[in-house]
């Protein structure tokens, strides 16, 4: 895979522009991802402070909101669609004279067949092994038991949980790998530096999981951000994360009714 711009073409800006960068940096990720970070923070320490044991702890993925159904599909429809708002922000302020925002970072349709094909490869890299990490992190204890949304509770449950995984593929990837990426790049920090750096961001909001869930999600930062240097295209990291997203959110539901022992 190719770029027009590749990423390691990212020119560091002059001393004038850097506090500027770190300002924009520090608005975005505080209306975004980073304060979903320190949220996530706040939750481990809560529950490793609890006297319950992480392993006897549960959180819930994609939760009903009220037990009115106009209700529950209004606000998790919303709860999906404003976040989406920070992903436009952020494309919009990597815009530049000649470039648009879409592709500087590769978040474009120009080449859908190779970024089909790595988004699936990544896939089977991240996704399978993600899998057998959380069963290992529930039998070490040091994961908690994630509760998933029931499939059959409304007829919208499916097209909303397709939605959320479309919304955190889009969120995290063109966030924290597309913009990061580049103007960490412009502040001249080297690529391994961003690569760690972002990938232990990534972690840190899955903390309220437990342990299990922000090595399994920094590691997967780690690749996800080595691919995003080489192939210079967010694309195909927005692709892998959404089917990801998409088996999770779908098919954990079939796995614990199938394999109560090991998901329930």
């Amino acid at each position: 895979m190719s770029s027009e711009t590749p990423w390691s073409a990212e020119v560091p800006v002059d001393h004038s522009s850097r506090a500027r960068l770190w300002w924009e940096i520090a608005i975005v990720l505080g209306l975004s991802l980073g304060a979903s970070a320190i949220y996530s923070i706040v939750s481990i320490i809560s529950r490793v402070t609890d006297t319950t044991p992480l392993a006897d702890q549960s959180t819930q993925v994609n939760p009903s909101q009220s037990p009115r159904e106009w209700l529950d599909f209004t606000y998790q429809f919303l709860g999906n669609l404003f976040p989406l708002f920070a992903v436009a922000l952020v494309v919009f302020l990597l815009w530049q004279r000649g470039r648009t925002g879409f592709r500087r970072i590769g978040f474009d349709l120009s080449q859908p067949g190779r970024d089909l094909a790595g988004g699936l490869v990544l896939f089977l890299v991240i996704g399978v092994p993600g899998i057998l990490l959380y069963v290992l992190g529930r039998m070490a204890g040091v994961t908690v038991q994630v509760q998933a949304s029931p499939l059959d509770t409304h007829w919208w449950t499916i097209p909303i949980l397709i939605f959320a995984a479309l919304r955190a593929g889009l969120q995290e990837e063109v966030i924290i790998v597309g913009y990061l990426f580049t103007r960490l790049r412009q502040l001249g920090w080297n690529k391994w530096t961003i690569i760690v750096s972002a990938a232990l961001l990534r972690g840190s909001y899955h903390l309220y999981q437990g342990y299990g869930p922000f090595v399994g999600n920094a590691i997967m930062g780690v690749v996800f951000g080595w691919c995003y240097t080489r192939w210079g295209r967010v694309m195909p990291l927005v692709v892998a994360h959404v089917v990801i997203d998409i088996v999770s959110f779908v098919g954990y539901p079939l796995a614990v009714a199938w394999w109560p022992g090991v998901f329930g």
